[in-house]
């Protein structure tokens, strides 16, 4: 018996067989699930929470499980779209119907709900109950199913929240696909299409260059179907950057039915994390993270000058509670670079202790991974021991770039707090970690920034990086470097300009 609707799995669907197994695990030890995003959590007794970003996987490993159940003939399975209390309560009342629950009737939804979680609580029939992408843990509060010998529990969400990791729930860390899962997807996604030849030598480059992420590599396998471009050519296109992921991967190109373009589905939490405390300092913090190395970043990053003083100018205010049904337009209206109208610029100083809450609410809101060290409680951590502790993937720094309306400001305050952190000597043993990630985080961002970082002259921090170069005896690269630090000097100031010469 089935109530609810799970998505059908994705074309060339991998089976992902470790996160399987760690849901499975949970299951033969009585335990429920809540799907969630790359840390370890302690192990517990309940419910399985599956968590992870956007475009990871979740709700199509949730699938997974739903039809699985079907298949082996479960007695019952309910599928909630979590988007909201009513859905849980309308979704429970039409099971409580259909399992003929004492006491449900029909004429008071809420009742009804409340006598299928008392029957779950007695019977002896053989039940899953799915809560796929619960985005506020209010929504699930005094609603959860009981732990039953004859059932379980299954939930996805992106957050990373305690309450949602309680009372027995036990969570699995969804990433990414790991590289031959990736692999494996393309090859077998162009073959199944008659489209084998589009596979190249460049199919794991592309794969990397997508960040493995599921979502992206599905609209990315779509697009080269429709235009007949094998891996080289939509590779080049991809890393060239000129183009945006509305273009690169299409909402019309969505054959596993999805239902949003890639940008949208990275960045859905943005809004309303924005609205959370600290109110509007997630998006602009966000935009800094966006042109860092997606490696990683010291934390220590966010309390230099230039970055408190981007924040502090760029910090919005919003009037009146956001409208939850309106989430993906309002997100739309972001990827264009729009304010909604009751966003304000706010000139109030942002304090320390603001922007770790910043961090943290990102990282709650699976937009960007803080995992400052264990051995210093402190904020900000020493960059020395800690120099990549914040993080985002690839695509979602792309799709956050392409909303900033300022690029500049983002990319001078990220090379001036770059440039404060960077030691005077950075190549003695216990600061070499540290200068090689201020190295790959200024060649990151010379990337993304092009000529912005020229203009009027060369900043300070791309010599720097290379003098760094010098100093740590990597004297190839440092040839490479200055080469082309020389070059895009004459070809943007001038052969004459003192920066150059």
């Amino acid at each position: 018996m089935l109530v609810g609707k799970p998505p059908g799995l994705a074309s060339a669907f991998q089976p992902r067989h470790r996160l399987r197994e760690k849901v499975m695990a949970a299951r033969r030890h009585g335990d429920d699930v809540v799907l969630s995003q790359s840390e370890t959590a302690p192990r517990g007794e309940g419910t399985r929470l599956l968590t992870g970003g956007g475009g990871v996987g979740k709700s199509q490993l949730a699938a997974w499980f739903a039809h699985d159940a079907i298949e082996h003939r479960t007695d019952l399975v309910v599928w909630v779209n979590v988007s909201g209390p009513d859905q849980i309560i309308t979704t429970y009342a039409r099971a409580a119907l259909r399992v003929a629950a004492p006491g449900a009737v029909g004429a008071d939804p809420a009742a009804d709900a409340q006598a299928f979680l008392e029957w779950l609580h007695t019977t002896d029939r053989s039940w899953l109950v799915v809560l796929d992408d619960i985005t506020d843990p209010d929504h699930v509060a005094g609603w959860w199913p009981p732990h039953r010998p004859s059932g379980w529990t299954l939930a996805t969400t992106r957050l990373r929240d305690a309450t949602l990791e309680s009372a027995g729930r036990q969570r699995v860390d969804v990433d990414v696909y790991a590289p031959e899962e990736s692999v494996a997807y393309l090859t077998q996604r162009l073959t199944e299409t008659g489209r084998k030849h589009l596979l190249d030598s460049r199919v794991e480059e592309l794969a990397a260059a997508l960040g493995h992420l599921p979502l992206a590599l599905s609209h990315a396998a779509a697009y080269m179907i429709q235009q007949h471009e094998p891996c080289a050519a939509y590779l080049a296109r991809f890393a060239s950057g000129r183009e945006r992921l509305a273009d690169l991967m299409p909402a019309d190109a969505d054959p596993d039915g999805y239902g949003r373009p890639v940008a949208v589905t990275l960045l859905l939490a943005l809004e309303a994390a924005d609205a959370a405390e600290p109110v509007g300092l997630a998006r602009p913090a966000l935009a800094l993270a966006s042109v860092c190395d997606p490696d990683g970043h010291p934390e220590a990053l966010w309390t230099t000058p230039s970055v408190l003083d981007y924040l502090s100018r760029h910090r919005t205010t919003i009037q009146g509670k956001t409208d939850a049904p309106d989430r993906v337009g309002k997100v739309r209206r972001l990827l264009r670079g729009v304010l909604p109208r009751r966003m304000t610029r706010s000139r109030d100083h942002v304090t320390p202790d603001e922007v770790r809450d910043a961090i943290r609410l990102l990282h709650r809101y699976g937009l960007l991974t803080h995992t400052p060290s264990s051995e210093d409680r402190s904020f900000p951590a020493d960059p020395k021991k800690d120099p990549r502790a914040v993080r985002i993937h690839a695509l979602t720094a792309r799709a956050v770039r392409e909303t900033i309306s300022d690029v500049v400001a983002v990319a001078r305050a990220v090379a001036d707090g770059l440039l404060y952190l960077w030691p005077d000597i950075d190549h003695a043993i216990d600061r070499a970690d540290l200068a090689a990630a201020l190295r790959a985080n200024t060649t990151t961002l010379a990337n993304i920034a092009r000529d912005l970082l020229w203009d009027p002259d060369g900043h300070p921090v791309l010599y720097r990086a290379g003098r760094s170069l010098l100093d740590a005896g990597l004297h190839s690269p440092a040839v490479v470097y200055w080469e082309q630090i020389a070059d895009k000097a004459e070809r943007v100031l001038g052969s004459d300009h003192p920066d150059t010469l």
